[in-house]
């Protein structure tokens, strides 16, 4: 068995307190794989069974040596304390109107999911709608999806359990709080868009096998047409295609109900846009815009075309007017052409645009006319993330978040016709952001891309080389890191640390042609500006390699992986989260098929086999290397990123690992990827990874 140490009962944060432990014994296996001449072995594949005895009785002893690992860390009691009485303030999302009330979404501080409201005047008393809470004894449960029909008469509704991506939908009376008897089985990645109050739209794939739900390969993504007061089996199949199991297929309606939109996708960029005319007697889609080149997506139509959102021709983004009589490209009218900035999204309300940019990574919202007569330049309440601009029907006013790093979210009304802001609901959280500061800086890569960096400490900060900094980054999939309020990282900053978030390539802070800059054969250069923004916080004084722990989730977990294996010498600890790391074999299992896209296929390709080889972070542990202290975190319900990955990675790590930092596994349990994760659990998991990086870091509480 491979050795570790372990904390021992009275400790103190020094080398000489450990004593020994040992990890779970792993087998290893004789098996290997051939891709295009090169033998790659695999031995932990059996840990890819997540049903089989032996991997659980591997999960078992792994969350005993991590359990008794934490417990002994001494200020950990004080950590989940200090963690309750900063998550413990009412939270509540803006109000947004459908139909004659205002519903909005409220916790009062601790509740493990939060209850929809609703209220027929702002200033009148709420009225509990949906509680969440009540569909399980310990918030495993979660809401997913809320639509509400055309009159707001109904609400449709998902729930998820466990964290799981599987969904089934129910219909709810608001009026009486009755739920109605329709029941939807096995959505997975989909919307409900309704057809007045009569039914809706949803996506599901057929009926998978109980014993492999959450790991087999999902095929066959169907487009539904459900009838309310009617069955399951009755549903309307309205688009699929048999002949490309592997693409992804979303629908709904335009807000008038004028258009039928379909959403083809063959992996996670790259959509075709398919539109029906419903006054038109044809049941057959005409082809809007053509896949998979570029990215798309209907914003709402203005009578008989359709306004889209669009890359073609255009990396940073602009708003195109289509006929679908004529759609094709040279036919098209620019409403809103490409900006510098990126454009994120379009809100709309009645005939105004509300275009939300993306300048160095924080928000910028431009209002227009829906003809692209620009009218003004929404001033927000400083530099951060703002959203929510948009609404059902034309409204007089609207209502925003906004939030940074340092400022937790408060919501403001936007009049329209004057472009006024006044603030409707301040945060209640117990913190006074002036004594925290965040600054964006700027560095150049290994190629010499500039990199922003924000960074969020308390003020009066010295720069002597030796704060603990916490380095988080994503870098793919077209996913912007933009400013935020987080309680879990903000106790961070509270015990002085730095809390850093670097927006890497890959993500969609510049665009698209930021996007390609890190995705595919290029994956290297993410990983280049993670390890290239470590080096500058250490050369500007910021802190030193013993005092670096880095964190990110899923693609983020990869980073980490990647980062910890390319520059072991850098970082202290590692916190990865859910990552992908077997980078030969993610396409195998769920919907990782669609991640060919980002990353390539091993199996069909030697160039991509040679790419993801060379950055796979389980096929780059290596012996005799002293990696950093690790606490790798998954979740048995995860069926986006499979645990699988994590398994092999821990198993490796511990096989490897030449020093006595910990090459630990957090695996939890009636959990997922995060989404829906419940308050007692979220806490639960950041007293337990602060913890262990506070302690690895020399920090003490």
């Amino acid at each position: 068995m491979k050795k570790i140490f372990l904390l021992a009962a009275v400790v103190v944060c020094t080398a000489s307190a450990f004593s020994q432990l040992h990890y779970p014994e792993t087998k290893r296996d004789e098996v290997k794989d051939d891709y295009f001449g090169t033998s790659v072995f695999d031995p932990y594949r059996w840990l890819e069974d997540d049903n089989s005895e032996s991997t659980k009785e591997w999960v078992r002893g792994q969350n005993e040596v991590t359990n008794s690992y934490l417990e002994q860390i001494p200020f950990r009691p004080k950590i989940k304390d200090r963690l309750s009485d900063l998550w413990n303030y009412p939270k509540e999302s803006a109000p947004g109107k459908k139909g004659s009330y205002y519903y909005f979404w409220k916790n009062n501080g601790l509740q493990n999911q939060s209850v929809l409201y609703r209220k027929s005047d702002l200033d009148g008393k709420a009225q509990q709608v949906l509680d969440p809470n009540i569909l399980s004894d310990d918030g495993t449960v979660a809401l997913n999806i809320t639509s509400f029909s055309k009159s707001g008469k109904y609400i449709a509704y998902s729930v998820a359990g466990s964290g799981s991506d599987w969904n089934e939908a129910y219909v709810l009376d608001p009026a009486t709080g009755k739920k109605l008897k329709d029941k939807i089985y096995w959505i997975k990645f989909s919307g409900l868009s309704w057809n007045g109050d009569e039914g809706f739209y949803y996506s599901r794939y057929p009926q998978p096998d109980e014993s492999s739900k959450l790991s087999k390969q999902n095929q066959n993504h169907k487009l539904y047409y459900h009838k309310l007061g009617t069955s399951q089996k009755d549903d309307m199949l309205i688009y699929e295609d048999p002949k490309h199991p592997l693409r992804s297929i979303g629908g709904g309606l335009t807000k008038s109900g004028r258009f039928l939109v379909i959403n083809v996708s063959e992996g996670t960029s790259g959509t075709e846009l398919l539109v029906r005319d419903t006054k038109s007697k044809s049941k057959s889609f005409i082809t809007l815009v053509p896949g998979f080149a570029n990215e798309a997506s209907v914003i709402d139509n203005m009578d008989d075309k359709l306004l889209v959102r669009t890359n073609v021709d255009a990396p940073n983004y602009k708003v195109v007017l289509i006929d679908p009589a004529r759609p094709q490209k040279e036919n098209w009218r620019t409403i809103i052409p490409e900006q510098k900035e990126v454009l994120q999204s379009v809100g709309i309300s009645g005939d105004q645009l509300f275009a939300t940019y993306l300048k160095d990574a924080s928000s910028m919202v431009v209002q227009y006319h829906n003809t692209g007569k620009k009218i003004r330049v929404v001033e927000l309440p400083g530099i951060g993330t703002a959203s929510g601009f948009g609404t059902d029907a034309p409204e007089p006013e609207l209502f925003y978040t906004f939030t940074s790093y340092s400022v937790p979210p408060a919501i403001y009304k936007y009049t329209v016709a004057t472009g006024k802001s006044t603030l409707y609901k301040a945060s209640e959280a117990n913190i006074n952001s002036d004594e925290f500061e965040t600054k964006q800086v700027f560095f150049n890569s290994k190629d010499g891309t500039k990199i922003p960096v924000f960074l969020t400490y308390k003020k009066g900060l010295k720069l002597d080389g030796n704060n603990p900094v916490m380095l988080y980054g994503y870098g793919g999939f077209n996913i912007p890191m933009t400013p935020g309020f987080s309680v879990a990282n903000f106790f961070f900053i509270e015990e002085g640390g730095i809390y850093a978030v670097v927006n890497l390539r890959g993500g969609s802070e510049y665009g698209e042609e930021w996007h390609k800059a890190g995705m595919l054969h290029n994956k290297q250069n993410v990983f280049d500006d993670f390890i290239g923004a470590a080096e500058f916080l250490i050369k500007e004084g910021y802190t030193n390699s013993k005092r670096i722990a880095i964190r990110g989730g899923s693609n983020g977990g990869l980073l980490v992986g990647a980062c910890m294996t390319q520059r072991p010498d850098l970082f202290a600890v590692a916190i990865p989260q859910v990552g992908v790391m077997d980078m030969l074999r993610f396409h195998r299992f769920t919907i990782g098929w669609a991640w060919a896209s980002e990353y390539g296929n091993a199996e069909k390709s030697a160039e991509d086999f040679k790419n993801l080889f060379a950055y796979s972070p389980l096929h780059n542990l290596k012996e005799g290397v002293c990696y950093p202290a690790t606490l790798i975190t998954t979740a048995d319900h995860d069926d986006r990123v499979v645990p699988a990955h994590s398994f092999k990675f821990a198993a490796q790590l511990q096989a490897v690992q030449s020093c006595n930092n910990p090459a630990l596994i957090r695996i939890e349990s009636k959990a997922g990827h995060g989404a829906g994760k419940p308050t007692s659990k979220q806490i639960e998991e950041a007293a337990d990874i602060w913890s262990f990086v506070m302690f690895h870091l020399g920090m003490k509480m």
